[in-house]
């Protein structure tokens, strides 16, 4: 008798049909050729700048000369030797800090009075949406340091009470809370989300807390806020990430300098002078492995202490 073959119907003694491996392989065929741009793009574009940048952040290297292999120094030099280096962390996260949880809280409650039903709900979400589609651009950041100037609108404003304001930019006191609030202008995107999260908190739960004499603050922090806690996370972890990556406001607003004081100077911005303006690409890709490293120790932290405060339906 023919020994079988364990977890399969074909017995030892049975030949596989001739060509089984060929036709399989072309089968597969067209799914692979339809992978293939992606995979070409994320090889090529991806992958392979990531490795290369990589090994360049053990280099010294200025993009007129060749990579001069230097171990460890780039970061040591970071760390020990470059000011601008810890100044820009800490802007950076004071950035991060009180930007987030404002843009968080802002969307938060216009999400919930968008969700009380009013009349026109698709213009409002369209207006409330439209900062955040602009709100990278250079134009926006171009318009919002016409906004903070010494004579600009909000000083403009201000004077109809009576009260001279300063120049908001170039103020180190204020200049960094300017971009705090462009940040929280673009409001939009996390608004939509939280909209939608409200939108599936099933109305019965709320009529059953009313039923049993909860209030209003008590049916939003024991049934609302633990039953949106999924978007909650989802909200905080992208925001975050894009809050260590910006760019755009603090380049524009401060001519590149992260100025006035360096009290602009994002983590991000400076990665740029290094690269582009003093031509240090061996830091500069130094630079950004650090970043990308504090943003995925941020995000595995955020995954690991989601368990204790995000509940999802069982």
């Amino acid at each position: 008798m023919a020994e079988t073959i364990p977890g399969t119907l074909m017995s030892a003694a049975e030949p596989r049909a001739p060509g089984a491996a060929k036709r399989a392989i072309m089968g597969s065929a067209p799914g692979y050729m339809f992978l293939l741009p992606w995979l070409i793009g994320f090889l090529g574009l991806t992958i392979g700048p990531a490795l290369a940048s990589l090994y360049l952040s053990f280099t010294d290297f200025d993009l007129l000369t060749s990579p001069e292999w230097i171990g460890a120094q780039n970061y040591v030099r970071m760390l020990t030797a470059d000011p601008k280096f810890a100044t820009s962390m800490q802007v950076t996260f004071l950035y991060v800090i009180f930007s987030v949880p404002l843009k968080l809280v802002f969307a938060l409650l216009v999400a919930m009075a968008l969700n009380k039903g009013i009349n026109g709900l698709t213009v409002y979400r369209a207006v409330f949406y439209l900062p955040s589609l602009l709100g990278g651009s250079v134009a926006i950041a171009v318009l919002w340091r016409q906004l903070f100037a010494r004579d600009g609108l909000v000083n403009a404003f201000l004077a109809n009470f009576g009260i001279e304001g300063p120049s908001w930019i170039s103020t180190p006191t204020y200049s960094l809370w300017t971009l705090v609030i462009l940040s929280v202008w673009q409001f939009g995107s996390p608004m939509i989300i939280f909209l939608a999260g409200l939108r599936q908190i099933p109305q019965d739960v709320y009529e059953a807390a009313s039923l049993d004499g909860a209030s209003k603050w008590r049916i939003f922090y024991r049934v609302t806020l633990p039953l949106l806690t999924p978007v909650i996370f989802f909200n905080a972890v992208i925001q975050t990430i894009d809050a260590f990556k910006a760019f755009t406001p603090a380049f524009i607003i401060s001519g590149g300098t992260g100025g006035p004081i360096n009290s602009t100077l994002f983590y991000s911005l400076y990665l740029y002078q290094e690269a582009f303006a003093y031509f240090r690409m061996g830091y500069a890709s130094a630079l950004a492995w650090v970043l990308l490293a504090i943003i995925g120790l941020f995000t595995a932290f955020s995954f690991l202490t989601s368990r204790y405060w995000v509940h999802y339906d069982e």
